[in-house]
């Protein structure tokens, strides 16, 4: 029982065709998207639909369950290549470990989207916990069609 490695869920790519999501920021009417943290006893993987409290992160302070909204940074169309991506994610005054998170769709759901595997338990002592999401290119960004 582990999160197993980044993956984009398959039912998120079943929805994508069936018009389920949209990635226009969510300022333009695009859906609401949210992270949420888990430890190493989540089980998350490509077969993930939606978000679940099992093995989710706590903390006493700054970090609730069901996690923190997403600033979308709306779609492109790069080099042949669709892409989104979301501003980096920050959870402050928080003490916590996390081993992965889950990118899910509160406007459709709660349907999963994808599952992030930071390769090992990350932590945070009365501190801040970010989440840096890669760089906004074909090549990079967190979800990319080609």
């Amino acid at each position: 029982m582990a999160i197993t490695t980044n993956a984009i869920c398959n039912s998120f790519k079943q929805e994508l065709l069936q018009a389920e999501h949209d990635f226009d920021s969510a300022g333009s009417g695009g859906n609401k998207f949210k992270l949420a943290l888990y430890t190493s006893t989540a089980v998350l993987g490509k077969s993930t639909t939606s978000y679940t409290t099992g093995g989710q992160s706590s903390s006493p302070a700054g970090y609730t369950a069901g996690g923190k909204a997403l600033v979308n940074t709306g779609t492109s169309l790069s080099v042949n290549t669709a892409i989104t991506n979301f501003s980096n994610l920050s959870f402050t005054g928080v003490t916590l470990t996390a081993r992965g998170a889950l990118i899910y769709n509160t406007s459709n759901a709660n349907a999963a989207v994808c599952v992030l595997d930071f390769g090992g338990d990350k932590t945070a002592t009365a501190g801040t916990f970010t989440v840096q999401f890669p760089a906004y290119t074909s090549t990079a960004a967190i979800l990319r069609i080609s």
